[in-house]
């Protein structure tokens, strides 16, 4: 059976203080639903993943140390072990402090720092090798939607990017599908928009590895979703759970997202 998964991205957010307080939040609301949900028998909450920036990874992996059902992630990652690329950070460092996951192709690098699917493979690569997980991003412009060529972008993005993998290195990848054109913008992919778009990629994942290996496969909706609609679109069948951007930067908003597969 695939995980459910929110997963909060904090972008450039957030000075300390402000990160030191949204995680003391959280981590109370979810000590104190996880305790109700015990005592009534019920199932756990979905898997929570945080990304905050860099500086503060170590903070927040210390607030979170061995708790069960929260990972903590790194937004980005270099295509390169090591060397001299000044302001940059690897996987290997990543994984060194503790973190678990990395995001690779967001819509932002690819548009506002050029991240083509060739580099994405190599950032896959490097975060593979060094056993951190990846939260790997697709999705259209509102132009590619628009003319009717959304699918055929997906494709692409995630053969070049992704696709080139072992069946077996695939239990360490969740998709995550991102409609450029909704990102930031208030505008929400419609729940019928988002299940057809996660049941396309499935069908693409089944078709090169197979049915069993599509059927675990986490694919994960990120286009402006909010405590307000999260519920409708976790409603479809293969929608397993959200990335989540602004609404992640509110305690009381994120952990009502997370409470949306109840």
């Amino acid at each position: 059976m695939r995980k459910k998964i929110v997963a909060g991205n904090w972008k450039m957010n957030l000075n300390l203080e402000e990160a030191k307080v949204l995680v003391s939040e959280l981590k109370v609301s979810l000590d104190n639903h996880s305790a109700e949900r015990v005592a009534q028998n019920r199932p756990t909450l979905p898997d929570v993943v945080l990304f905050p920036p860099y500086v503060y990874l170590t903070r927040i992996l210390d607030v979170f140390f061995n708790y069960e059902g929260v990972s903590i992630g790194a937004q980005n990652c270099h295509h390169k072990e090591h060397g001299a690329y000044t302001g940059e950070v690897s996987a290997s460092m990543i994984r060194s402090v503790g973190a678990s996951h990395v995001i690779i192709g967001h819509s932002e690098r690819r548009e506002q720092f050029g991240e083509g699917d060739e580099l994405l493979a190599e950032k896959v690569k490097q975060s593979l090798k060094n056993d951190l997980k990846v939260i790997f991003c697709c999705g259209e412009k509102l132009p590619e939607r628009e003319s009717g060529k959304h699918f055929q972008v997906v494709s692409d993005q995630l053969h070049k990017g992704l696709m080139w993998l072992e069946e077996d290195q695939l239990k360490n990848v969740v998709i995550a599908y991102e409609p450029v054109w909704a990102i930031g913008t208030g505008v929400t992919a419609s729940p019928g928009q988002a299940q057809e778009m996660h049941a396309y990629i499935r069908g693409l994942v089944a078709d090169k590895y197979g049915k069993k290996a599509a059927d675990n496969m986490s694919i994960l909706y990120g286009g402006s979703c909010n405590a307000k609609n999260a519920r409708e679109l976790f409603t479809n069948a293969d929608v397993d759970g959200g990335l989540i951007g602004g609404a992640s930067l509110k305690s009381a908003d994120f952990f009502q997202i997370i409470q949306s597969f109840d």
